[in-house]
């Protein structure tokens, strides 16, 4: 049995924490109920693209149909928009999907049967989303108030990892019986008002706490360099020192290139460097590039584990460097998962249905921690009223 110096001690500490966990609660509470919310939208994102990406501009090709040359694809987006560059050229080895090419500020779908150019920015449902990451990163600010936006949300999100592990310390129950266990692990039915709003507070709180951790965690090492370099740290690394941004050049690239291989070879040889691919992105290289650029992703595009970087020589399409994950250092894996972790794709649907589930659950913390918040004050503001003068 714990000595009365301890018990003191041990209310003490709890009560220390209870009011900074309340008042970082109240602090954060509305920012942290939109960057749940968003999370929530943000669940299944790359999935619902994908699906109506095809339903939109996807094709039936018949068995002998073969993807035109990317040569191919590429000029005819010149040729519609000959004031563009093309920078990139991604194929899917889903062949109802279309193949998808950016042009400077500018996006193409193209049927990658006929090169018929089929829709130009993004679907309807890419730009939903695309305003669900603006509310989720920077509140939807824009211009100059984006930064300050970013600051908010990053202060939020260290509240919020503070409000996760202090949580954690005060779910523990002060007795390890039966009732009082249950009474903070699950839900009980038939309650209203403040006891409701306890058991739910606990109940979703214990059983989010680790993705929570882990989620906003990512999202600490994702709002602020001094995150980022621990992680490196961590793996035994020094952080990588950030390169100024540089002006781009302004170098027109001709994929019909008068010497060299055609891009549609390295772009084979691409396709061959990994049998379960399920995207590639080749950067177009410029008339004078000695090299060529290819993303290779056999994963869902958040699974940073299943995607490798892969160089080749313009001049006869041998293979510079292939750098998949496992090449990569320690500290560089360790930053990817991170980011990852954040959204919960770095665990393919599993873990974005749990980082889905998870931030439905934050939302639920914060409106139920703010009503015991509420209801304290008002039940502080009835006893002075009764308190004698």
């Amino acid at each position: 049995m714990a000595s009365p110096a301890k018990l003191r001690l041990t209310h003490v500490v709890r009560r220390v924490l209870f009011w900074c966990h309340l008042s970082a609660g109240i602090a954060a509470g509305s920012i942290i109920l939109v960057l749940s919310a968003t999370g929530v939208l943000l669940t299944y994102q790359r999935q619902i693209e994908a699906w109506t990406d095809i339903r939109t501009y996807g094709s039936e090709p018949g068995p002998g149909d073969r993807r035109l040359p990317a040569d191919t694809l590429i000029a005819a987006v010149r040729t519609a928009n000959p004031e563009l560059r093309v920078v990139t050229l991604t194929v899917y080895a889903d062949r109802r999907a279309p193949a998808w090419i950016a042009a400077g500020p500018r996006s193409f779908y193209l049927n990658p049967y006929t090169a018929q150019i089929l829709g130009e920015g993004p679907t309807r449902t890419r730009a939903f989303f695309a305003e669900t990451i603006e509310w989720h990163r920077w509140l939807s600010a824009a211009g100059e108030r984006r930064q300050t936006a970013k600051t908010i949300t990053g202060a939020c999100n260290l509240a919020f990892l503070f409000l996760v592990t202090t949580g954690f310390c005060l779910w523990l129950p002060r007795g390890w019986t039966r009732p009082q266990l249950r009474a903070v692990t699950w839900f009980k039915r038939g309650l209203r008002g403040k006891a409701r709003d306890f058991n739910w507070h606990n109940t979703i709180g214990l059983w989010t706490a680790v993705p929570l951790f882990v989620i906003v965690a990512g999202g600490v090492v994702i709002s602020y360099t001094w995150a980022s370099d621990l992680v490196f740290r961590a793996a035994g690394e020094a952080p990588p020192i950030l390169p100024a941004a540089a002006p781009a050049a302004a170098v027109a690239e001709d994929p019909r290139r008068a010497a060299g291989v055609p891009l549609e070879t390295m772009l084979g040889r691409a396709e061959r460097q990994r049998d379960d691919w399920r995207t590639i992105t080749m950067r177009v290289p410029s008339a004078s590039s000695d090299v060529v650029g290819f993303t290779i992703d056999s994963g869902t595009g958040g699974q940073p584990q299943k995607r490798g970087t892969l160089t080749l020589s313009t001049a006869t399409a041998d293979v510079v460097k292939w750098e998949p994950f496992q090449a990569l250092t320690m500290g560089r894996r360790w930053r990817s998962y991170m980011r990852w972790v954040h959204s919960g794709e770095v665990a393919g649907i599993a873990g974005q249905t749990v980082a889905g589930l998870a931030s439905l659950g934050a939302g639920v913390l914060v409106c139920t921690g703010v009503s015991l918040a509420l209801r304290r004050l008002s039940a502080y503001r009835r006893r002075r009223e009764l308190s004698p003068p």
